[in-house]
């Protein structure tokens, strides 16, 4: 039976705030975590699968052309090759988030250096990565494409569009005005698992074991590259370490595996290696963004205007939507936006860990940072003076928004009422700044299913096919479902990650938690009316802890109450007008303090603290631990993060994490997280909102703001490497 339910009203019940077990919000411990650290829980490409055989992938040497495999008869015949092959069905490159249908498929021609053309599959990996080092990919016909966004034709994003009052006559008029350009490079998802797959056939049925965020859209756009029913399909992903966007689409190599596994009527091993994860996945587009602030004699905005152009290959509809916080956060009647899209020929760009935001915001609040100089008002209280009482454009409410509070709170957690004038501050060969930046994400309910079953022992079980990507999904879910049937966490089995079970929303857009976990909870609610029916009771006077129903003065256990049945619900949620009805989005606040070297330029970040709202926290202690991710995402935008692309040939020059800098342990201060108590009734059930990319969005202009602070330099171009400091100094 299932219990279907759509988001059209409020939901005002708060029944998890009175659930008599107390696991919701409770900072309990990731039950695969003991898994993970031993190394026994299994990642996509650590399958053992009896006749499996193991396929490299080969990548295009330059940017356009016909492909020609040279030497493929010869290669061929290498020591263990099984198999050459370049496949019509192959990818071009990813899909996107919730494609639902196959990317483009064009292995013959070539479209971006780096992009995989083919496959070889051999007894052994080495006789594999041999042979394919070994073919002579040549291009015929080749052209000179554009690779350069400052030159490339540009399509206008009109459905981003904003043209509101008159922004010219504000800024002509204002006391006070800033009009900024800032640019922002391309970044790399950089997850630690590579992406790696293994299908296996049996007749006309594909099982891939591949490590994929969502797996009912993963499902539809394997089996349509392929030319089969989605139904003759199966994905398992039990654990994937990493994905940050990168794995929100199917990739090349789960289609080559499948296509050589079925060639060869035997298991395929594919997985990328680390240069072809950095040149054949999704791209953090690079961005161009101009920024016009106006304002009055007391620091309120009049004019507020955000102009940006992104790139991507030609035929990919994403555009980086960085405008998006740009719409709601900050208040100012004369409004202009705009988003170009520049066609290269480099590889896709797609969502990486908070598309839009995490560069739209960071630049939004490094013009605050100058508008606030240019006037002599505090950042903190300029920020404060222009939150809107309504959305700015559409006049809708807020659902709910605590960012007056993350702000006041989150400065006086921080100490920022002690931070010094510009270069004020020194120790030694070090200069001292204190930095701050707003947070802001969109906030959204996707369709999902879970079924939990009530089993006769009074243990429960969890199931569905959501991913846990290192965010607590395994945690989460088991919390809900033991605060609603009154069950110690270890006592409900969760199982995930699998196309066989219900489809969930999947782990991206910050909706992973609170949309599978509607649908837990939607089931338990019906599992709970079922059990007060056999008891005889209304379902809200029944209370359940410990495996024991209380109710009109007695004590049952469940399983005395189930006697030797199961009850199994499957919870349904949709979206519906409160998506639509209100403005929907989390807020918070960062701080940093940074001490810059006088001599060299190079930036130490000292300490950093963010203080968040997005609605109830499901689990204190993962939804800690994904802030503590974003702000360290933020530290890589900030100082070290930057594919770097050939001005020629538009290829990734640095493929690799000895040449791709993310932050590492010493480059990460002690960070300090707040999440403000917060529900919105707006969200969903549970009143619940996304926290996975909040914490990333603004967090670098708060370390670039105090860079400011105790240097006096604005490094406008991403990242602030010592180099561009020391020229400012």
């Amino acid at each position: 039976m299932t219990e279907h339910f759509k988001m059209e009203t409020p939901a005002t019940e708060r029944r998890l705030d009175d659930m008599a077990q107390g696991l919701v919000g409770a900072p309990l411990d990731r039950p695969e975590g003991p898994l993970k650290v031993t190394g026994t829980a299994t990642y996509a490409n650590e399958w053992q699968i009896e006749g499996m055989a193991h396929g490299v992938m080969v990548r295009a040497p330059g940017n356009s052309g016909r492909v020609i495999l040279a030497n493929r008869d010869d290669v061929a015949k290498l020591p263990g090759v099984l198999a050459v092959i370049q496949d019509d069905r192959l990818l071009r490159n990813p899909a996107q988030g919730t494609a639902n249908e196959a990317p483009v498929q064009s292995p013959h021609h070539a479209a971006y250096l780096g992009q995989l053309i083919a496959v070889v599959v051999a007894e052994t990996f080495e006789q594999a990565r041999h042979a394919a080092q070994s073919l002579q990919v040549t291009l015929e016909n080749a052209q000179m494409v554009q690779v350069d966004p400052a030159t490339a034709a540009v399509e206008p994003q009109d459905g981003q569009a904003l043209d509101q009052g008159d922004l010219d006559a504000a800024m002509r008029d204002a006391p006070h005005s800033v009009d900024l350009v800032y640019t922002t490079p391309s970044h790399s998802s950089a997850p630690m698992e590579p992406h790696a797959s293994i299908a296996s056939w049996q007749g006309g049925d594909l099982t891939l074991r591949g490590s994929y965020q969502m797996l009912k859209y993963n499902r539809n756009e394997l089996a349509d590259s392929l030319g089969i029913h989605p139904d003759r399909v199966r994905i398992i992903s039990p654990y994937v370490g990493g994905g940050f966007g990168s794995k929100l689409g199917l990739a090349p190599e789960a289609v080559a595996a499948a296509i050589a596994a079925q060639e060869l009527g035997r298991p395929v091993s594919v997985a990328l290696q680390r240069p072809q994860v950095f040149e054949a996945t999704m791209r953090r587009s690079e961005t161009r963004q101009r920024v016009r602030l106006a304002a009055d004699a007391e620091g309120r905005l009049t004019g507020l205007g955000h102009d940006a152009r992104v790139s991507n290959l030609p035929g990919e509809s994403f555009a980086e939507p960085v405008l998006q916080a740009s719409h709601f956060l900050y208040a100012g009647a004369n409004r202009r936006m705009s988003l170009e899209l520049a066609r290269l020929h480099r590889m896709c760009a797609g969502s990486v860990r908070a598309p839009g935001e995490a560069v739209g915001v960071t630049v939004l609040e490094n013009a605050m940072d100058e508008l606030a100089h240019e006037i002599g008002i505090d950042p903190v209280a300029l920020r404060l003076r222009n939150i809107p009482e309504k959305d700015p454009e559409s006049g809708k409410d807020y659902s709910s928004r605590r960012f007056r509070e993350a702000l006041e709170s989150g400065a006086e957690a921080f100490g920022w009422a002690d931070r010094p004038g510009v270069k004020e501050r020194r120790e030694g060969e070090w200069l001292i700044g204190y930095g701050m930046a707003s947070a802001a994400r969109v906030n959204v309910l996707m369709e999902s299913q879970a079924r939990v079953t009530l089993l006769p022992d009074g243990t429960a079980r969890v199931e569905t096919d959501m991913t846990d990507i290192g965010t607590g999904t395994y945690a989460i879910l088991g919390q809900i479902a033991g605060d609603m049937l009154g069950l110690p966490r270890d006592r409900v089995e969760v199982v995930l990650g699998d196309t066989t079970l219900p489809p969930a929303a999947g782990s991206g857009g910050s909706w992973g938690a609170s949309s599978s976990g509607t649908s837990v909870y939607l089931a338990c609610e019906a599992i709970r009316r079922q059990l007060a029916q056999r008891l005889e009771v209304d379902e809200h006077d029944l209370t359940l802890k410990d495996g024991r129903a209380t109710y009109a003065n007695q004590v049952k256990s469940l399983s005395d109450i189930l006697q030797g049945d199961e009850i199994a619900k499957l919870g349904h949620v949709k979206p519906g007008d409160t998506s639509t009805d209100v403005r929907q989005a989390t807020f918070g606040a960062y701080f940093a303090e940074v001490a810059v070297h006088a001599a060299s330029g190079e930036t130490r970040i000292r300490r950093m603290h963010g203080s968040f709202a997005a609605g109830r926290i499901l689990n204190a202690k993962t939804a800690r631990s994904q802030c503590l991710g974003g702000m360290t995402f933020g530290i890589g935008i900030a100082l070290t993060e930057e594919l770097a692309f050939d001005p020629r040939d538009g290829h990734v020059a640095n493929h690799n994490l000895a040449e791709y800098h993310i932050p590492v342990n010493a480059d990460v201060p002690q960070l300090t997280v707040e999440l403000l108590e917060e529900r919105d009734d707006w969200a969903n059930p549970m009143q619940a909102k996304g926290i996975g990319e909040l914490g990333i969005c603004g967090a670098a202009a708060a370390i670039t703001n105090a860079i400011h602070n105790a240097t006096g330099v604005r490094v406008r171009d991403y990242p602030a490497t010592l180099d561009k400091v020391i020229a400012g100094m």
